[in-house]
């Protein structure tokens, strides 16, 4: 059996971080190495590596990503349209992933510049 990764880790509770948000599906947690003043990391509970490998049985997860992410944005008084927020998800080591379990990072608190990176 691989390692854990750092997020099964937080998950198993093994490693202990403040929680964000939780729900059956996914958990939350702010990122250790902010980019921006709001740096939230979403991620399943259920090890997927990354997107481009999820399943058709992982249709759930991935859709709990994206309504935990309005549910933490609305909870952080951050999802006014006229600020906003940036979700991002990396698949792989070109696009910038650094742990291999599938994450969306929500951004916020200061103006995006696009394109990004």
């Amino acid at each position: 059996m691989p390692e854990k990764t750092i997020f099964q880790k937080i998950i198993d509770r093994e490693i202990p971080a403040p929680l964000v948000y939780e729900d059956d599906l996914v958990a939350a947690f702010n990122d250790i190495a902010p980019q921006a003043p709001v740096h939230v990391l979403i991620v399943p509970k259920k090890l997927i590596p990354r997107v481009g490998e999820a399943a058709a049985e992982d249709q759930a997860a991935l859709g709990a990503l994206l309504l935990a992410a309005g549910r933490i944005a609305e909870k952080l008084g951050i999802n006014d349209t006229g600020k906003g927020f940036r979700l991002v998800i990396n698949h792989g080591r070109d696009a910038g992933e650094s742990v291999p379990h599938l994450h969306v990072h929500l951004l916020a608190g200061r103006p995006m510049e696009w394109p990004p990176g």
